[in-house]
């Protein structure tokens, strides 16, 4: 592992639309050492072309190729496989980074020692036109706070893979969930950094919109994947929601 390089880490699926302003949020990043390794499902569009076109113009960034379609789970692992940083940084296609969110990820996370940090965000509707209210997060979480919590955004993490040693994605719905899970379960602890530094898009369709899907796949991980009790599920259950709701009563 290099020990300044940040890897990000980004699938993509039918991403061609928003992928170049994606990209663009991590060349405008003031800290430069990070390689971009963005691993294409299999996208009908022109996905697989449009990152072609940008790793010809910087060699940091590096198409990684699925042989066949098979999910973000299985794209994140593709990218993971070929990480060559210290650092793991995760950035889905539609998201965007604020210029300071790889620099201000990085002092925190070694100023405290953290295995895990995530920060602030706000979210953005689909043409990038309305930006939302400013969505803070917890100083701190442990695996259990986690379980009843929704602060971690993907496209906000930074992980320390000298503490966390090589992650993979699992092959479930939240596949992100479930690892930050896994690392937190070994007794490390997450830190959240309460800056805005990231940009969600929120797309009509996408996976986190179906409420009631996304509660049943919740539930799933709490007694299938984290083998919970059905008192401690409902419980941590409980506050998923009720944390959810209040996250998402405002644009």
């Amino acid at each position: 592992m290099q020990d300044e390089l940040v890897s990000i880490i980004t699938p993509a699926y039918k991403a061609a639309a928003v992928l170049p302003e994606t990209i663009s949020s991590v060349l405008a990043q003031t800290y430069p050492n990070w390689e971009l390794l963005i691993a294409d499902d299999c996208s009908p569009d022109g996905t697989r072309a449009v990152i072609e076109d940008w790793a010809r113009r910087d060699a940091r960034i590096r198409l990684v190729a699925l042989p066949r379609n098979s999910g973000p789970a299985a794209a994140r692992n593709a990218a993971l496989s070929q990480a060559r940083g210290r650092w793991l940084a995760f950035l889905d296609s539609d998201d965007l980074w604020l210029p300071e969110k790889l620099a201000r990820s990085l002092a925190f996370a070694r100023r405290h020692g953290a295995a895990l940090v995530y920060t602030g965000y706000r979210r953005i509707d689909v043409d990038g036109q309305r930006t939302g209210q400013f969505i803070p997060v917890p100083p701190r979480l442990t695996y259990r706070q986690l379980l009843g919590n929704t602060a971690i955004a993907t496209s906000t993490v930074l992980i320390d893979r000298r503490q966390t040693g090589d992650i993979q994605m699992p092959p479930v719905y939240y596949d992100d969930f479930v690892c930050w899970l896994g690392i937190l379960k070994r007794g490390l602890a997450a830190w959240g950094l309460n800056e805005d530094l990231m940009r969600y898009r929120v797309l009509p369709k996408s996976v986190s919109r179906n409420k009631r899907r996304s509660a049943g796949e919740v539930w799933k991980i709490y007694r299938a994947t984290e083998q919970l009790g059905r008192l401690a599920a409902s419980w941590h259950f409980l506050n998923y929601a009720s944390r959810a709701l209040l996250k998402y009563r405002k644009f």
